[in-house]
């Protein structure tokens, strides 16, 4: 069983990490290549193609320029310590033991529009390139198109190791359509959070994404590779909810009143 999440936006490089240990993408050549396309942008051009305002245009213009082949632990960082959104309010890695972060190693990936798919202690560079950013590349309009079927492939050889050929999807819309499940040898389940929100449940999206950063540690800590034991979530309030749910979407509800 394997499970995805979306990176963050949010990223932490100042303070320690809690391990010395640390793996390399396997995608490092395509990311170098999406690299040399951002630095020949100019400020103005990431203000309107990342939508972003032109102080942080000119962070991330400066970060690309920075990015540099070989990582190590000076000038780069295991990506489940960097990434600080809200989906990792809710996996709270720091607090993971030796053993936790062994058994993320193994079981789960992050997307990503820079580094295509990274595991847990995979060393990262500052950056901020989404995956649903419109940048033009020899292979078409878009990053979907920069990466075609080169993640899906990746997932495939990862699920190829494991016994039960499940995909949890924790990753967001975005992320996940860089994903071709039809090309997946594999049950893929979706878990939706919701809140009882004016007479109906209704999925809020922070709180739906720190929800998928918590089932995201459960699955890590309890050693979960059954995708029947994910039913038996219950942070923060969530229970799974047979009614709402289908054989992809499962769905976990929770009143707050």
């Amino acid at each position: 069983m394997l499970t995805l999440l979306s990176p963050a936006k949010t990223l932490d490089f100042e303070s320690k990490p809690i391990t010395t240990k640390t793996s390399a993408s396997t995608l490092l050549e395509r990311s170098e290549e999406l690299i040399g396309i951002m630095r020949k942008q100019s400020p103005q051009d990431l203000t309107k193609l990342m939508r972003i305002s032109p102080k942080l245009a000119e962070l991330n213009l400066q970060r690309f320029k920075d990015w540099k082949r070989p990582f190590h632990l000076t000038n780069a960082k295991q990506a489940i310590l960097a990434f600080k959104g809200d989906v990792y309010i809710g996996l709270e890695a720091e607090g993971f033991s030796p053993r936790d972060l062994n058994f993320a190693q193994k079981n789960l990936r992050i997307l990503s529009g820079l580094y295509g798919l990274l595991r847990p202690l995979d060393l990262i560079q500052p950056y901020r390139l989404e995956m649903g950013t419109r940048l033009k590349n020899k292979r078409g309009k878009d990053l979907y198109a920069f990466w075609g079927d080169d993640i899906t492939q990746k997932i495939v050889e990862e699920l190829s190791k494991h016994r039960n050929k499940t995909l949890i999807n924790l990753a967001s819309n975005e992320y996940f359509k860089s994903v071709s499940p039809e090309l997946l040898p594999a049950r893929l389940i979706t878990p939706v959070f919701k809140d009882y929100n004016n007479g109906s449940y209704r999925v809020l999206s922070f709180f739906a994404k720190k929800a998928r950063g918590a089932m995201a540690s459960f699955i890590v800590k309890n050693r979960i590779n059954r995708p029947e034991d994910i039913k038996e979530f219950n942070a923060d309030g969530y229970q799974y909810n047979p009614d709402l749910t289908n054989s992809q979407q499962w769905v976990f509800t929770r009143k707050t009143y």
